[in-house]
């Protein structure tokens, strides 16, 4: 049988309704029709006939009644069709794990929206470091996306909130070569700074696989206006002197921030107490 969040996503989607114009007819606010939309609570008594009366003035004669039907009798009274599922975007990943980002990112997503710097060890010029300016935002899809420069190079991806934890995965869109990330999470409302590891293929002569500890410190938030934004974004990596230079001496980095991201790990170090594995364990994160 159907749940009420599969046959509520139908509908929407049949009357061409976002969450936010569905909210604001109803005149309920945006983090309440997430909470349906997520299955987290049910709508009461009378929100659903509120739900229900809006339903109805797009399709005559809808009652609380409709949602008794299968989604394909509920289609068929919609008058759509029902298709194929598309395959989503994550194609690979299991339907549980594909509700559980979904879910994630509803709850937490918003956030993490902003804009960011990172300070990360510089790969191809040991000793030094490197920033990157990023935006992380919520697409009309509910997914959400990440868009990193440094310089030239442009990382596009998605990011993915789950227990505690934000998940990446991005491409370098001139190489296609893609970047991963695991990075601590923060309980708040507008979180301020995270940490944690990234792993790629670095742009030297065999594209060596490399890892490396990184931090992301918000330096402003979104206006709400995608092209404004997007402007922005470019506004700040056209502004940035590291843009040009594409490392940083490390006497220009704060020397807690450097003792976070470069430690000695190894056989040694774990003798001493010390760690045998690049680590981002919580009980030192930054992330707030």
């Amino acid at each position: 049988m159907a749940t009420f969040v599969e046959k509520l996503a139908l509908i929407t989607k049949a009357l061409s309704l976002s969450r936010g114009g569905f909210g604001a007819e109803l005149g309920v606010s945006k983090s309440v029709v997430s909470r349906w939309f997520s299955g987290s609570r049910a709508p009461t008594s009378t929100n659903m006939a509120a739900i229900t009366a809006l339903i109805a003035r797009r399709v005559p004669g809808f009652s609380l009644l409709d949602w008794d039907r299968d989604l394909d009798a509920l289609a068929e009274r919609l008058g759509v069709e029902m298709t194929q599922p598309r395959t989503p975007e994550h194609a690979g990943l299991s339907p549980f794990v594909l509700e559980q980002i979904r879910l994630g990112t509803e709850s937490r997503g918003a956030a993490y929206e902003g804009f960011f710097r990172s300070t990360r060890p510089f790969a191809a010029w040991p000793g030094r470091y490197t920033h990157d300016l990023a935006m992380i935002r919520l697409d009309g899809e509910g997914k959400l996306r990440l868009l990193m420069r440094n310089g030239d190079v442009i990382v596009d991806g998605w990011v993915a909130p789950m227990h505690n934890h934000l998940f990446c995965i991005g491409a370098e869109r001139t190489s296609g070569s893609l970047v991963f990330g695991v990075f601590n999470g923060a309980p708040r409302a507008k979180v301020s700074m995270i940490d944690g590891l990234v792993l790629t293929a670095i742009f030297d002569l065999g594209r060596t696989p490399t890892s490396t500890a990184i931090v992301l410190e918000r330096i402003g938030d979104l206006s709400g206006d995608v092209a404004a934004d997007d402007a922005h974004l470019e506004e700040l990596v056209a502004n940035d002197p590291m843009a040009e230079i594409g490392s940083v001496e490390a006497s220009e980095v704060p020397e807690a921030i450097r003792a976070h991201l470069v430690r000695d790990i190894g056989p040694s170090q774990l003798a001493l107490a010390g760690d045998w594995l690049l680590r981002m364990p919580l009980a030192r994160s930054l992330s707030a």
